[in-house]
C-alpha cells in the first residue's frame, strides 16, 4: 500500500513538472509573439495613413501627401480640427495615426499633464508667433488700460508673455519656457489688460481688443502673412525659441516605424518641401530639420 502511494505521488509529480514546462513554455511562447507584435510596424499594410492637423489652410501638407503617395501608394489622409484640444485626443484614442499642430513644447508639456508618452518622430517648422492689430500698426501706438489678446493653453499662453516682454509691453519672471502666467507679470508699465482666449479665437476677436497675440498657423487661416501683417514677431534667430519648433508626433509604439521614418525624411524634410514653404507662407514659416 505504501508503495502503491509513493508511485502514486511520484506520477503525480512528473505530470505537475511536465504540466508547469507546458504552461512556461506556452508563456514564453506567448510573451515572444507580443514582443514580436510590437516590433512590427503596423503601417507597412495601411492604405491610408490619417494625419490630424489645425486648421485649414494646409497646401505644403498636402503636396507631401500627393508625392508620397505617387512613389509608395498609401494614401495621407489630413483631418482638420478646429483647435489645439483635439489632435492629441484624437492620436490618443486612434482615430488618426499622427499628427502636425504642436511645437515641442506644447507636447512636453501635454504629456506631462495627461500621463501620455506621444513622441516627436521628426522636426517640422519654426512658426513665429506675432502681435495683430486691426487698429495700429505699430506696438509704441499700444496706449494705457488697453486689451491685448493671448492664448490660453500654458504653453502658448506662456510664449506670448514673453513676446509681449520682447516687445517692451510687461516684464514677467522667469526665462523662455517657463511655465509663467498672469500672475508672473511684475511690471505692467501701461496698465493693459490681457484677456486669454483659446487660441483658434485670437484671431477672431481682434476688433475688440487693441491687439491679439497670434499663433502663426491661426494668423495665416485668418488671412493674415506674419511677415507682412504682424506689428510685431518673434525672432526666428533666437536659440532659446527652438522649443518652439513645429513636430510630427506619433504613439510611443509607432515611433520606429520605417514607413513614418521614410515619409518624414524623404518627403517632408526635403528641399522641394523647404521651396514650397518659402513660396506659401512668404518666409513666414522656417524649415527647422537639420
Amino acid at each position: 500500500m505504501k508503495k502503491f502511494t509513493k508511485i502514486a505521488l511520484g506520477l503525480s509529480l512528473v505530470l505537475s513538472l511536465t504540466a508547469c514546462g507546458n504552461k512556461k513554455d506556452e508563456t514564453n511562447s506567448n510573451s515572444n509573439e507580443t514582443n514580436k507584435a510590437k516590433t512590427e510596424d503596423r503601417f507597412a499594410d495601411a492604405k491610408e495613413i490619417k494625419i490630424g492637423v489645425c486648421g485649414e489652410k494646409n497646401e505644403v501638407l498636402e503636396d507631401i501627401a500627393k508625392r508620397f503617395e505617387k512613389d509608395t501608394g498609401k494614401k495621407i489622409k489630413i483631418v482638420s480640427f478646429s483647435d489645439y484640444n483635439q489632435p492629441n485626443e484624437a492620436l490618443k484614442a486612434g482615430d488618426i495615426d499622427i499628427n502636425a499642430f504642436q511645437h515641442k513644447k506644447f507636447l512636453e508639456d501635454y504629456n506631462e499633464s495627461h500621463k501620455t508618452d506621444i513622441v516627436s518622430v521628426g522636426d517640422t517648422l519654426l512658426a513665429p508667433m506675432g502681435i495683430y492689430s486691426d487698429k495700429i500698426k505699430d506696438v509704441k501706438e499700444i496706449k494705457e488700460k488697453d486689451k491685448i489678446a493671448i492664448p490660453n493653453d500654458p504653453t502658448n499662453g506662456a510664449r506670448a508673455l514673453f513676446l509681449l516682454q520682447s516687445a517692451g509691453l510687461i516684464k514677467v519672471d522667469g526665462k523662455e519656457g517657463d511655465a509663467i502666467t498672469l500672475d508672473n507679470i511684475k511690471e505692467n508699465p501701461k496698465d493693459l489688460e490681457i484677456i486669454e482666449l483659446d487660441a483658434s479665437q485670437t484671431a477672431r476677436n481682434l476688433t475688440e481688443v487693441a491687439a491679439s497675440v497670434i499663433n502663426s498657423g491661426v494668423a495665416v487661416d485668418a488671412g493674415f502673412v506674419p511677415t507682412e501683417d504682424s506689428i510685431y514677431l518673434e525672432d526666428k534667430d533666437d536659440p532659446a525659441k527652438a522649443i518652439y519648433v513645429n513636430i510630427i508626433a506619433a504613439k510611443k509604439e509607432d515611433e520606429n516605424s520605417k514607413i513614418l521614418e521614410n515619409f518624414v525624411k524623404n518627403y517632408y524634410q526635403t528641399d522641394e518641401t523647404k521651396k514650397l514653404v518659402e513660396k506659401e507662407t512668404k518666409g513666414s514659416e522656417i524649415p527647422a530639420w537639420k
